[in-house]
């Protein structure tokens, strides 16, 4: 789960006492914008977007203002508007009105687990407000630390003395950066970023940090992540209805893993394993309709009730049903290969056959059983179909896919209707 924004960034903040800029919800009437806009001079509207959604203000998903009638216009512009990218499109569910901080320092700061160090690390610069990757990494301290002994002023010290960060800005930061630890070790944080904080001056002169932007991910196996009191729908509401539905089915036994990529692709890909899936989403492009992860061992029940759903979204608009992995070593082929060919043929009955052609590419133990198993049922059914073992390259199966998706596209497809005895 992912949550950006400062609408529960703030609150999740408060937990540990870190300073945030001002949030109004969805819900505030013009005289509280009014009066936030007296107090701060100026509020920006940023629309909300469940779960992780960056970069608005570069597609210009944002507004500034200094008076409340540029305020309401701009709360109308942007209370449903879309974010696109990728392919991926989100929608707002309403905005928040935040008070502007003034600062001449901003700085990023950003806590995640580091399979380099093996540790937690933490990322830190003063010069912060735009993009991490566009800064030299002379400008950015990346420093590792002991999850043990947690996260000590001293790090945050001698990380901005390396960067030759302004005297004025290191009191401030030691004495507040550790509490977002805190924040991220007690609550079940797989990453914490805050971009920027905006360094404001106080009533004595003395700089403050103030949070006024947030984003953060959740390890959602971390029981601590409830003592949050987050609701069940924070980060759903840009799932299609077959990710909730196949969402809904991870357990501890076996991954169920799904992301919509192309809703018109016409390659169903069930992946197994996280290599394959990046392997076979890269490769596979636009042509993939969903990039997948069914590895993990699941059993019979599991992987029939995934592959009934996949069946039940894709497969009419498939070209091609791709079953692709690498050479498992504990996943019993067999039981996972039954359980897919008994939902299509549950599929085909409920439904009616489907043009379609299956290319199925695996290795691990049971394999022959399994592939045999595939294969009559895929005979009874009259579904064409190609199949490869452990000893074939996958960057070559998925050629054969795409191959076998233009077959199909340039009449392919109507032979195999034809042969099914259904009109296209």
């Amino acid at each position: 789960m992912q949550v950006t924004g400062m609408l529960w960034g703030s609150k999740l903040l408060k937990y540990v006492g870190f300073p945030t800029s001002e949030v109004l919800g969805p819900e505030a009437t013009g005289e509280q914008v009014k009066d936030l806009i007296d107090r701060c001079g100026r509020v920006f509207i940023k629309p909300i977007f469940k779960g992780g959604v960056g970069k608005k203000g570069k597609l210009g998903l944002m507004g500034n203002c200094t008076n409340l009638a540029d305020a309401m216009k701009e709360k109308e512009r942007l209370y449903f508007a879309e974010h696109i990218q990728n392919n991926n499109v989100s929608k707002a569910e309403g905005v928040t009105f935040e008070g502007g901080v003034p600062a001449e320092y901003e700085i990023y700061f950003s806590i995640s687990d580091s399979t380099e160090f093996r540790a937690p690390v933490i990322t830190l610069t003063h010069h912060g407000g735009v993009d991490i990757e566009e800064l030299p990494p002379e400008k950015i301290a990346v420093i590792p630390f002991d999850p043990l002994t947690g996260l000590k002023g001293f790090v945050i010290s001698n990380a901005l003395h390396k960067l030759g960060a302004p005297k004025e800005l290191i009191s401030p930061l030691v004495q507040n950066l550790p509490k977002l630890w805190d924040l991220y070790h007690n609550y079940g944080m797989a990453t914490l970023e805050i971009n920027p904080i905006r360094m404001m001056p106080g009533k004595n002169g003395r700089l403050i940090p103030v949070a006024c932007d947030f984003k953060c991910a959740f390890d959602g196996d971390d029981p601590s992540v409830a003592r949050l009191g987050l609701p069940d729908d924070l980060d759903t509401s840009s799932y299609s209805d077959f990710e909730q539905e196949v969402n809904q089915l991870r357990t501890y036994q076996g991954q169920s893993d799904v992301y919509v990529i192309n809703d018109q692709g016409t390659i169903a890909a069930m992946t197994f394993g996280g290599g394959a899936n990046a392997l076979v989403t890269e490769l596979l492009g636009d042509s993939a309709n969903l990039s997948s992860d069914f590895g993990g061992n699941p059993p019979y029940e599991k992987m029939h009730d995934i592959s009934r759903i996949v069946y039940k979204y894709w497969l009419e608009q498939s070209n091609v049903l791709f079953i692709i992995g690498g050479k498992a070593n504990n996943t019993d082929i067999y039981e996972t290969f039954r359980a897919m060919a008994d939902a299509l043929r549950d599929h085909f009955n409920k439904y009616g056959p489907t043009p379609l052609y299956v290319v199925v590419g695996r290795g691990g133990p049971n394999l022959i059983r399994g592939l045999g198993y595939l294969r009559d049922t895929l005979d009874s059914l009259g579904i064409p179909y190609q199949m490869f073992g452990y000893d074939s390259a996958m960057s070559e199966v998925v050629n054969y896919a795409q191959a076998a998706d233009e077959w199909m596209k340039k009449g392919g497809r109507e032979q195999i209707a034809k042969k099914l005895g259904i009109t296209e």
